[in-house]
């Protein structure tokens, strides 16, 4: 039998860099695809509602981000160490500032274009914005 690795401290090695980035982007896919579901629908329901478009997509970004701070913490980043306060504040920060972006394009778009075409593009806009997202977390945030 062959012996098994083990790091300085006693624990296993972490997965090569390209298969953890793969695992990382797979978790991170799948946890956005459900915040995406989460924040558009909110959003969706309360603009159809009558509620102020910007407020409308505040309010689905913040029921998606709960979701997504959670989930990408427990499931997608695992094997980045260190205080959920931290993790917590930097996440806020990234946050705001997607949100603010998020926020400006889907206005711009209602305004120009029609609220259903915002609802419609909706998507397209929150999937960029998740590049960016994946990014500052694995390399920011939950470090």
């Amino acid at each position: 039998m062959l012996p098994s690795r083990q790091r300085a401290d006693g624990s296993a090695p972490r997965p090569g860099g390209r298969v953890r980035l793969l695992r990382q982007g797979l978790g991170f896919s799948a946890v956005g695809g459900l915040q995406l579901l989460l924040d558009w629908g909110v959003m969706m329901g309360l603009s159809a509602s009558g509620v102020p478009l910007p407020a409308a997509n505040v309010a689905g970004r913040a029921a998606g981000a709960s979701l997504g701070f959670w989930a990408n913490r427990q499931v997608t980043f695992t094997d980045h160490v260190g205080p959920a306060s931290r993790h917590l504040l930097r996440f806020m920060l990234l946050w705001s500032i997607l949100t603010v972006l998020s926020t400006l394009q889907v206005e711009y778009i209602a305004v120009h274009v029609g609220l259903s075409r915002a609802w419609l593009l909706k998507p397209l806009i929150e999937a960029i914005l998740a590049v960016v997202s994946f990014l500052t977390s694995r390399y920011w945030v939950y470090r």
